[in-house]
């Protein structure tokens, strides 16, 4: 065999390797979860199928600050202004803004920060995820003085989708994502052991699973692998809340902690100390109670395919906390004579 008939025939192998790559990718569903996207799982099995709840435009509006009857301090959680939409169409006006943008942490001037940059309303809330609330109350613990200025934006920051995607070509992924995708799914699809891809995803049995989820496969769900290795919630993180609410005195407080995924359909026993210490401290409503009742009644109550609470759930979630809002602000103020 000649040299250029030894180059031409491995210019022919890599270009039919690199081919098949390229259909096995392009053919792949473009993943519209986080967990199926950072864990190359494939939206084919475990995608959600249930079209979700349409919410009108003016109740996903924000006002500012200074307007404002209730401010929402929250995470991804709050990102979509879903559950907040609840409250706005109960008549409140709602602002919301993120740890992250004030370094994880809530600090000893918090409310008189928040009466400098001009809110004047009724109502703090503060929504932290169950695997991250350890952390923030370590940095809040140790924080006098909030160090950058509030803000906010009037659009929610994450926008979800309004209908289950058709079917596009995948032209924005790595070449390789396709037998990758491939080769975690069906690693998944073989056992009802738990399997781990890319990024701590975990795919994982789930008892009962159809009768709570839509997807394909639904007896597993996408699950995020943070969501153990961050531990359980300590009961000293309730006193912690209690000594942070009793000391900002301007604004009364409620805290929402919203379970992990985990938690919710693996483990309901996860976090239990905190979760009997917070049952009794008057802090906020039991959210890790709300989303055991709920996973059963709300189909997609939380993604199939993302580590969050399904559009569905957010809206539960929001007629939740406006029964826990009127408790402490019955009527809109702007309503009130």
């Amino acid at each position: 065999m000649t040299p250029a008939k030894l180059w031409l025939r491995i210019f022919v192998a890599g270009f039919l390797v690199i081919s098949s790559l390229l259909v096995l990718t392009l053919a792949t569903p473009i993943p519209y979860g986080d967990l199926s996207r950072i864990g190359l799982m494939s939206d084919r099995e475990f995608g959600w199928t249930q079209e979700p709840p349409k919410v009108a435009p003016e109740y996903l509006h924000a006002v500012p600050l200074d307007q404002a009857d209730i401010v929402v301090i929250g995470d991804s959680f709050s990102m979509t202004h879903r559950w907040q939409s609840v409250l706005v169409k109960a008549g409140y006006k709602v602002t919301t803004a993120f740890w992250g943008q004030f370094d994880e942490r809530l600090c000893g001037d918090f409310d008189a920060w928040l009466a400098r940059a001009g809110f004047k309303g009724k109502l703090v809330i503060v929504e932290s995820v169950e695997r991250i609330l350890q952390e923030r109350m370590r940095y809040t613990r140790s924080c006098e003085t909030m160090k950058r200025p509030f803000a906010a934006r009037t659009e929610p920051f994450a926008v979800p989708l309004e209908h289950v995607p058709g079917f596009a070509l995948n032209w924005g992924a790595k070449l390789t994502s396709g037998l990758d995708t491939l080769k975690y799914t069906r690693a998944a699809k073989a056992t009802t052991a738990d399997t781990v891809s890319t990024d701590r995803t975990k795919a994982r049995t789930v008892v009962n699973g159809c009768d709570m989820f839509s997807h394909r496969l639904c007896n597993k769900a996408l699950f995020f692998g943070e969501d153990d290795e961050n531990g359980e919630l300590p009961a000293a993180d309730v006193a912690a809340m209690q000594a942070f609410t009793k000391s900002q005195t301007a604004f009364p407080m409620l805290w929402m902690v919203i379970p992990n995924k985990t938690t919710t359909y693996i483990d309901p026993s996860h976090s239990k100390a905190f979760v009997e210490a917070f049952k009794t401290s008057g802090l906020g409503p039991d959210l890790f109670a709300f989303a055991q009742e709920k996973k059963t009644q709300i189909r997609d109550f939380y993604f199939p395919n993302d580590t969050h609470l399904s559009m569905h759930g957010q809206l539960a979630l929001g007629e939740l906390m406006l029964g826990e809002v009127r408790k402490i602000v019955p009527q809109p103020p702007s309503r009130t004579p």
